[in-house]
Parts: C-alpha cells; structure tokens; sequence
C-alpha cells in the first residue's frame, strides 16, 4: 500500500478490488465529465484484457475507507500507457489526480519502462496542464467518430472485395503502420474478439485493406490502409462495402489521426465528429515503435 504526503490518502493496487468495485468508482469519478464514457463491469473487464491494463500496478486512491479516484496502467514491452484516470468531483484540485499518476509514473519505470502515453479530451484544460507538468508533450490531435445505421448506403463502389478471415486481418494489422495511439495498436486489435477484415482492388489497381470488429450492435476497431492509390477514395470504396454488408449497425471508431488521409471518405460516408483528444507521449519512442507509415 502506498501513501501519499497526506496521512489520509492511500493508494492501494486496483488488484485488491473486484471489477464490480472499480466500475463502481471509475463511473463515479465520471458523473460530470465532459464526455462521460460510463461502463458496466463487463465492459471494463473487457478492456482490462483488451488494452494490457495491469490492475497490480494501477492504483485506487481512497480517504478513510472511500474510494475517491482510480488511474490505470497498461503495460506492454516497452512501453506503458495511463488510462481510465479520474477523481470524484468533491475531491479534485486536492492533488489526488497527481498523485496517481506520479506513482504509477514511478511504477511504470520501475518495470524499466521510460516512453509512456495518454490521451485527453481537447479543452480538458486541468488534465491537459496536469500532464505538461509531469512532463508529457503533445504529438497530435486524435478523432472520435461515429456513424447513424440511419444514413443511407448506396450501391458499393465496384471493386474486386474479399473478406479476411480473421487470422488474415491480424496479419496485415501487424504490419509496419508507425507509432500508433495504445488503441489502436497490433496488440489491442489481436486481443478482441470478432475480427474481420475487407481486402479491396479498384478497377484502376487502386487497393487497400480495414480490419474491424463486429459487435452485437456496433462497428468498431478500424485498422486501415491504402496499399495503392488514392486513400480518400480508397476509403469510400472499403466502407461502402462494409456498411452495405451491416447496414443496420451503428459505428464508433476512436483515436483517428486528425491529418489521416483516409478522412474524406469516411465523412463521405456519413461519419460525424464525436469529439477530439490530444494525444501526448513522455519520453522517446522506443525503436520497435517508430517506423514509416
């Protein structure tokens, strides 16, 4: 157990809580947020798995039994990513939020990690300034977008389309694609469920391949990449495919480069702006991560 400067805080490993219980907090520390985002315990165990949380090294913050924040962090080989961080209302600006994400700062190098990322709603001002002083640095702007089953999907582009197993969708996904945001990262995508993939030649020799997940009600997941061509109307071209596949599932798709080229096609297809992130890192990029796009 780890104590703060201040007697009455304690930080205690997220392992030594049920899932029930930090759903319970993390929807707590979110009931005024700007993009809410509230979860079920199935959904957080779910994320737990998928995103590499280690619950041992993440933290909950309490007060004289009461739960009053909780920050997580995902490790992988070398790197590590602070996640799902937050603090209930009556408590901020007492330092708590600081405090967890020092420690786990501190936990993440103490595994010998030292480039750790993050991501915060644009306009979070008092996050935003929080991570600047612990030392993180913007790298981009990331988008939220999301698609109505409503909008209409016309006819697909006529192109030679194949599906992709998913074996065969976690292969191209492993591909050289740069430093990409922990969500979106070959890792994330291998530990989903529900793996499929579109592979697209245009008559033109245009091609290109999205990997997705299908959930009960929802598209979501995307990896991408235009191989040859145009990747605006690459894009079009494999998502009027998709969604004449699934035309009655709505779609969300997080963490997309604000300068992707791709965009044009998918706001063609009738994709809207939820909202933004800043993406920001704290030290170098380890070689294994940075590579031409």
């Amino acid at each position: 157990m780890h104590f703060l400067s201040n007697p009455a805080i304690e930080l205690t490993p997220a392992s030594r809580f049920t899932i029930d219980e930090l759903t319970a907090i993390y929807n707590q520390t979110r009931v005024d947020y700007m993009i809410p985002m509230p979860m079920n315990a199935a959904r957080l165990a779910e994320y737990v798995q998928a995103y590499d949380v280690d619950l041992e090294h993440s933290l909950v913050a309490s007060e004289d039994g009461v739960m009053r924040g909780v920050a997580m962090l995902g490790v992988r080989a070398d790197r590590s990513w602070i996640t799902r961080l937050g603090v209930i209302p009556s408590t901020r600006r007492g330092g708590v939020g600081e405090a967890l994400c020092r420690s786990l700062l501190e936990k993440s190098t103490s595994r010998g990690i030292d480039f750790t990322m993050l991501e915060v709603i644009k306009n979070n001002m008092p996050a935003h300034q929080l991570f600047l002083k612990l030392g993180f640095y913007e790298v981009g702007e990331l988008l939220i977008l999301r698609r109505s089953p409503s909008k209409m999907v016309m006819e697909p582009v006529i192109a030679d389309a194949r599906r992709l197993e998913r074996y065969e969708a976690l292969d191209l996904v492993g591909y050289d694609r740069g430093t990409q945001p922990w969500t979106n990262q070959s890792e994330s995508m291998s530990h989903a469920q529900d793996i499929s993939g579109l592979y697209l030649t245009l008559p033109d020799g245009s091609r290109g391949w999205i990997a997705y997940q299908r959930e009960k009600f929802t598209l979501t997941h995307f990896i991408y990449k235009t191989e040859e061509g145009d990747p605006a109307e690459v894009s079009y071209a494999f998502l009027s495919h998709l969604h004449h596949q699934y035309p009655r599932l709505d779609t969300y798709i997080e963490n997309i480069q604000v300068n992707d080229p791709h965009l044009p096609g998918f706001y063609k297809m009738g994709y809207v702006e939820s909202f933004r992130r800043i993406e920001m890192w704290r030290g170098t990029p380890p070689v294994s991560l940075i590579s031409s796009k």
